[in-house]
């Protein structure tokens, strides 16, 4: 049996884009405190880093999709909080910016972090960014440290083959 796994340590000169919402920025800037401390306290340089500061979620699938097909890029943090509200805008906006993402992942065939809290509402948005930050890989954050890897390691143990990368939340 043949085991790839992915190592919680991010190989030099790997380089990630955090994408990040402004609406919501309260929460979002959390999960970007989180991301950055995960990257850098598993190897990562900060200037191996590019921050990129958009709108709203909505938004996330296109500037995602636009940095994976710049090649400058291993992986892609998507950070954003979508809160319930009275209307169906939530649902929408989180719908389309969820399929956006995982679009953008399989079309270029790079890890992307989903970073988009999809909460009730704020309580549970506050509660989930604080996970971000904590010493425990920082949640979702910890695809930025093994999965760059796991990616090399599956397309080196599959070649030719196609595989699906299934990423998991802590």
């Amino acid at each position: 049996m043949t085991l790839v796994e992915g190592k919680l340590k991010v190989i030099n000169g790997k380089k990630i884009a955090i994408v990040s919402t402004r609406w919501n920025h309260f929460i979002v800037d959390r999960l970007v405190e989180g991301a950055e401390d995960a990257f850098l306290r598993h190897g990562g340089k900060d200037e191996d880093i590019t921050h990129v500061i958009i709108p709203g979620a909505f938004e996330l699938p296109m500037v995602v999709d636009q940095l994976l097909a710049s090649g400058k890029y291993d992986a892609v943090c998507a950070l954003g909080a979508v809160i319930r509200g009275a209307t169906p805008h939530f649902d929408y906006v989180s719908a389309e910016a969820t399929k956006g993402i995982a679009s953008a992942a399989l079309t270029f065939n790079k890890p992307v972090a989903f970073g988009l809290l999809t909460t009730d509402n704020i309580d549970q948005a506050i509660e989930d960014a604080n996970k971000a930050t904590g010493k425990d890989l920082s949640g979702n954050f910890k695809f930025i440290n093994g999965d760059i890897r796991e990616i090399d390691d599956c397309k080196q143990a599959c070649s030719g083959v196609n595989y699906v990368l299934h990423q998991a939340a802590l």
